[in-house]
């Protein structure tokens, strides 16, 4: 092989190596660098290594050194992720639970080594042990690739949506037959991947859960104005719907004790207006979808909050407590 050719190998090695076996605390001394090289079959000379990683820091890369002894270690510092940036990602995979274990494991292997081999190490014998029940859809990657392609290219998807039943096996919805429907977004939500769509059948909005659907493909047709006017409201959509359960959107007025303030907000976010509403109560005014699991909210709080407006929404709290109560 050419010498010029050995060169540009030699530097492409010698920044991988870098970047991936070193930092502050595990420099690499020049002795150390050209027998890892040479163990690729890669030529090094201690003169001319010094050299090399001067040619690196003048195009960019920079390469830091700090002394080992007697002599130069070299290692390289910056990085994409810093080490806490990485934990929070691996984490994250962890606690989805519509991430298979067997995608968990790979996914937490490439998010460690973007910190290098050493914060790799590091940061996988410190793995959070998250008691999440994960899915068992190993297509769900498919499933997702599939509908983003379709979101890009603004085409309909076919896919077949299950359930599962009580042996924990697959039970197809309207008898197996497939859904044809336009693609608004991908939304995670509480601890679930959704695909958000515009139904022509119901001249609406639907969410799919994306572990729950099965054969997902893209189909040349194009989605209407509507579907793509859509897209710009779905921020909004998901702060409306509670667990992406849709349901008639209302303005309502919650009347709740001082101590639940921080479940209001951690609900509905920090920008919504609260106000005083007499001896230990606050009021709050919040826009939401009205369905089964925000009054599975609502109640899980008993006596210390109730909605005081409109009427329509108080009616409808009074009829679900009696039904509760029996």
């Amino acid at each position: 092989m050419p010498k010029e050719n050995w060169q540009k190998i030699k530097l492409l090695k010698l920044v991988d190596l870098l970047r991936q076996e070193t930092d502050e605390q595990h420099p690499l001394t020049t002795a150390q660098i050209c027998e890892r090289l040479k163990e690729m079959d890669i030529p090094c000379d201690r003169r001319i290594l010094s050299k090399d990683i001067e040619l690196l820091n003048d195009n960019g890369i920079e390469v830091l050194w700090t002394w080992v002894g007697k002599g130069k270690g070299y290692y390289i510092e910056d990085r994409n992720f810093s080490v806490p940036e990485l934990k929070i990602m691996i984490d994250s995979v962890q606690a989805a639970s519509f991430i298979t274990e067997k995608k968990t494991k790979e996914l937490v292997n490439k998010i460690a080594g973007q910190g290098g081999t050493n914060r790799a190490a590091i940061l996988k014998s410190n793995l959070a042990h998250f008691n999440t029940r994960k899915h068992t859809n190993e297509s769900i990657y498919c499933n997702v690739d599939a509908i983003e392609d379709a979101i890009q290219r603004r085409k309909k998807i076919i896919f077949r949506y299950y359930d599962l039943n009580i042996k924990g096996k697959r039970a197809y919805r309207r008898d197996g037959h497939h859904y044809v429907v336009e693609p608004v977004a991908l939304v995670y939500n509480e601890d679930n991947y959704y695909a958000v769509v515009y139904s022509s059948r119901h001249d609406n909005k639907a969410n799919y859960r994306v572990d729950r659907m099965d054969n997902v493909e893209v189909i040349d047709e194009d989605i209407s104005e509507k579907a793509l006017a859509l897209r710009d409201s779905v921020g909004k959509y998901t702060e409306q719907a509670i667990k992406m359960y849709g349901g008639e959107l209302q303005t309502v007025i919650l009347e709740f004790d001082l101590r639940l303030i921080g479940a209001v907000y951690d609900r509905f976010g920090e920008k919504i207006s609260m106000m005083p509403a007499g001896i230990d109560k606050v009021a709050a005014t919040v826009d939401v979808q009205i369905s089964p699991t925000f009054w599975g909210w609502l109640f899980q709080f008993g006596k210390q909050m109730r909605v005081i407006s409109p009427e329509v929404v108080v009616k409808e709290q009074r009829e679900r407590i009696e039904e509760l109560m029996g």
